[in-house]
């Protein structure tokens, strides 16, 4: 049984979601793209934890149907996707929030698992700050829009600043904790606030 597609009601998601969905998209520009790896990514988590109803949601809102892996897209299909997903998966999930969250840690496993994301990884090696640094790059290859900044303030810690994006903070929150774990990074940590309509900084830490 879908977990609360096909209601077409906002129970799961905060108040707001829809006003910052409606905020964000009035920002985006023809120009701002992102690759359909991370659309195959979403819609996948939610064909695997709902059902079709729940996947045929998604793809009406995106407007739709079918993602090349490394074709551009308009961020503001994805955005809508995004929010979209995050309601239908937010009562498996227990909030809006969380949903996002684990969104976010499935589409930085299947990218950490594509061409790209394995070229990086093995330029890394095994060094957590050299894949947390080259996250700088990750963007740029998979999305058109916004400025990134890795800042360390110690070995095992630092902050990841995020300007002019417009994917919702848990997200992030989800892909970044992924990057971290799967280099085998022990207790991590992290943390988002937002510091602007586009902007927003995150702190993360390790053992």
């Amino acid at each position: 049984m879908s977990t609360s597609a096909g209601s077409g009601s906002n129970e799961g998601a905060p108040p707001e979601w829809k006003q910052e969905m409606e905020q964000r998209l009035a920002l985006a520009t023809p120009q701002d793209t992102v690759r359909g790896i991370f659309f195959i990514s979403m819609l996948g988590v939610v064909r695997a934890l709902d059902d079709d109803a729940a996947v045929e949601r998604c793809l009406e809102a995106c407007g739709e149907r079918n993602f090349l892996e490394f074709f551009n897209y308009p961020v503001s299909i994805f955005i809508r996707l995004t929010y979209t997903a995050g309601q239908v998966l937010s009562t498996r999930y227990g909030s809006f929030d969380e949903a996002l969250r684990q969104l976010g840690r499935r589409a930085m496993e299947d990218f950490l698992e594509s061409a790209m994301g394995k070229t990086l990884k093995h330029l890394a090696g095994q060094d957590i700050r050299s894949l947390v640094s080259s996250i700088q790059g990750i963007y740029r290859m998979t999305m058109s829009y916004g400025e990134r900044l890795v800042v360390w303030e110690g070995p095992t810690r630092g902050r990841l600043i995020l300007k002019r994006n417009f994917i919702p903070r848990a997200y992030h929150e989800g892909g970044l904790r992924t990057t971290l774990d799967r280099m085998g990074a022990q207790n991590v940590k992290v943390a988002g606030r937002q510091t602007g309509p586009l902007d927003s900084e995150y702190e993360f830490s390790w053992d």
